[in-house]
């Protein structure tokens, strides 16, 4: 058995683990991220592996970071809720520990968990993950390997034009799948359902103290299981435009399943049900020809640390 170390670093913790070749996260650590220095940032990287790294015998190290990671694996080019810009994380990792180190995308990470030991496990050649959190990321997996494209910087999912100078994204552009399809989305759906017809809100008002820009996404989830009808029609608009992006996805790419993950998959069948319907009345004309199934994913929190021990092994 190889043992590997994973560590998920974002915008306000790092998460490591010791994971084993199945895929069993055998001891975890955690830290909280200094996101605003460079230099303790990498040194909160550097103490939880060498805790984890410690008493064991370790191959490698695998760190996904939340920004845009070069096509060799080792700078991080820029991380929009870290200090991070041109950081050779793999070179300062490397030399302090003593191992071989490899820095990847948190989202291709987590796709990667899932393809290898989650939600995808079954499939050996494709799988196209959209992680749905506060924005939308993705991951795409093709001949069993991750597509990173030239620069390293592909499967940006979340920045597919979806609706013709729609609602500014934070990328610059208008009318992302982001800005149609995320947390933050769910959110804008349900705030303006709930000032445009606030007898239809009333679970979700009383939630949000009676003031509609107080809604939050976890009162949204929480009034739409109760049957409020505003939160629900939130859910089915976010996974209206959710299918036809996963449709996009099949035709473009055929692959073998297609993975939603993030938090708002905790909702469930309030998102995954319109996301599923959404998909087949897009893909109506390919009813007699093959199709991915959509899965949530299985790993949670757990998948960047997973992922990222899953490459280390690799190398």
């Amino acid at each position: 058995m190889t043992l590997t170390i994973g560590v998920d670093v974002g915008g306000t913790k790092v998460a490591g683990g010791v994971v084993d070749d199945t895929g069993a996260v055998l001891v975890q650590v955690r830290r909280d991220t200094p996101a605003e220095d460079v230099g303790k940032t990498r040194d909160v990287i550097i103490e939880v592996v060498t805790e984890l790294a410690a008493g064991r015998a370790i191959d490698a190290v695998g760190i996904g970071a939340a920004g845009w990671i070069d096509a060799s694996r080792s700078t991080v080019l820029f991380a929009p809720n870290l200090a991070w810009r041109d950081e050779p994380l793999r070179q300062y990792v490397s030399d302090a520990v003593g191992l071989p180190v490899i820095v990847e995308n948190d989202a291709n990470v987590a796709a990667w968990a899932e393809f290898r030991h989650g939600a995808a496990r079954d499939a050996e050649d494709s799988m196209v993950m959209f992680t749905i959190g506060t924005g939308v990321g993705g991951g795409i997996v093709l001949g069993g390997d991750l597509v990173r494209g030239a620069h390293g910087i592909a499967a940006e999912l979340g920045h597919m034009l979806t609706v013709p100078d729609g609602h500014q994204c934070g990328c610059g552009r208008l009318g992302c799948i982001e800005q149609y399809a995320s947390g933050n989305a769910l959110v804008r759906f349900a705030r303006a359902g709930a000032r445009q017809e606030p007898h239809r809100a009333t679970a979700l008002l009383r939630l949000a103290g009676g003031e509609a820009e107080a809604i939050t996404g976890p009162m949204v989830t929480a009034a739409a299981q109760g049957g409020d009808p505003v939160s629900s029609e939130a859910f089915a608009q976010i996974g209206r435009w959710l299918g036809t992006s996963l449709a996009d996805m099949a035709q473009i790419l055929d692959p073998q399943v297609l993975v939603v993950g993030g938090g708002v998959i905790d909702a469930g069948d309030l998102l995954l049900g319109p996301t599923r319907r959404s998909f087949a009345d897009a893909l109506a004309q390919r009813r007699r020809l093959p199709v991915a199934d959509i899965r949530p994913a299985e790993l949670g929190n757990s998948a960047g640390v997973i992922g990222a021990a899953d490459l280390a092994r690799r190398l």
